[in-house]
């Protein structure tokens, strides 16, 4: 049994942050019911690549779940709704803030229906504050928060960071909070609702740029593939591409310096100790990068790991998603789905001893439909139908 098997999820979310979050839900055994509109669907059911016509970027967030399609803004529609979430433990929306309010579904109005609901909305900059009805994606929320600002290289443009890391931070969070509130539920009986912004999840992550920042007065800028704290702790080009070598503390730079044959920089005094080698570090990279550059990736990462120095190439993402420690986690799985037929996408980096997270496809949109109107609130055929003709669901 995995650890969410008996919770029930009540899923509006599109795009990204809400579906990443519920499908860490699902991978974790609670039963996702994703509410899409009627012949459209979540907008990234439109995002290519696609397989059959089918988006491999909506199957690859939204595995382990079923879809049904219902209007809200049809009386009806909210109707059912309300009736759905008694059903339910957990409400998740990535709406602008206000949203569901206009429809009538706020919060304020489903507490009432089911006392012991979670409510969980992930949006760009919450629900309070002066930003709070700014539209809001990824990229947007990368710049504000000033992540951009301390990614890429010295001279260069700001850069944003390559995967979305906004929406899955938020995403991660919004799994987070959800979580602690069905807890708190066990001991209390009483739901909550769970507030978390894009934005503040950046901010949250910036970590030591900010303590940077605070401490010293000075504003932190991009510095390339080197740690701010930590020397060396970056890229290295080597005769050959490059590789990334972290020496994070100072026995790692004893083994360091005789791996790569220059012992006698270990009891140097401006290199000793890692504050002196940060201090002293445009004198100590060329010396470094002149030895480096003298052999290839594979030659250094053989002598690096034997000398136990975490260090990787900079692998592509086709060396990934075949590298043999992924494939040995299940971290690259194959599902078969009824449109697109077998595909592979990424797996759960979740595991226990006692549970294995099963991967179901991504659902077709309004799969589930019928099934979910007929055992959850006991409609026949000619209710769905009529449901149908006049475009509710």
């Amino acid at each position: 049994m995995l650890p969410l098997s008996e919770v029930k999820v009540l899923d509006l979310s599109r795009v990204l942050a809400g579906p990443y979050c519920s499908m860490i839900l699902a991978d974790l055994g609670a039963d996702v019911v994703k509410v899409e509109m009627p012949k459209k669907g979540d907008d990234s059911r439109a995002f290519g690549p696609f397989v059959n016509g089918e988006s491999a970027y909506f199957m690859s967030i939204n595995r382990n779940k079923k879809s049904i399609t219902l209007n809200l803004k049809a009386p009806k529609g909210k109707e059912i709704f309300k009736n759905l979430v008694k059903k339910f433990d957990v409400v998740l929306e990535n709406f602008r803030p206000g949203t569901m309010e206009r429809l009538g579904l706020g919060y304020d109005v489903l507490k009432k229906i089911n006392p012991g609901l979670i409510y969980a909305a992930c949006s760009g900059y919450g629900q309070t504050g002066p930003y709070t009805d700014r539209p809001a994606y990824d990229a947007v929320i990368q710049a504000m928060g000033g992540l951009m600002s301390i990614t890429g290289f010295p001279e260069g443009r700001p850069t944003r960071v390559g995967a979305s890391i906004a929406d899955i931070t938020a995403g991660l969070f919004t799994t987070i909070g959800i979580m602690a509130a069905l807890v708190k539920r066990k001991s209390t009986g009483e739901g909550d609702m769970v507030d978390i912004a894009m934005l503040d999840s950046i901010v949250a992550v910036l970590e030591n740029a900010i303590a940077r920042y605070e401490i010293t007065g000075k504003v932190p800028g991009p510095i390339g593939n080197r740690h701010p704290s930590i020397t060396p702790f970056e890229s290295f080009r080597v005769s050959d591409g490059e590789i990334m070598v972290a020496v994070g503390n100072d026995d790692l730079w004893a083994k360091f310096c005789q791996a790569i044959d220059k012992p006698e920089l270990i009891d140097e005094p401006k290199f000793k100790i890692n504050p002196q080698r940060v201090e002293n570090y445009d004198a100590l990279k060329p010396i470094l990068q002149s030895v480096m550059a003298q052999k290839s990736v594979d030659e250094w990462i053989l002598i690096l790991e034997k000398a136990g120095v975490p260090c990787s190439p900079i692998n592509t993402i086709d060396r990934v998603v075949n590298h043999p420690q992924v494939m040995a986690r299940d971290m690259i799985v194959k599902i078969h789905h009824p449109t697109a037929g077998e595909i592979k996408i990424p797996g759960s980096p979740l595991k226990f001893n006692n549970a294995k997270v099963i991967f179901n496809p991504a659902p077709i949109l309004g799969q589930h439909t019928d099934e979910i109107l007929k055992e959850l609130l006991n409609m026949n055929e000619n209710e769905i139908n009529m449901l149908r003709n006049n475009e509710i669901i």
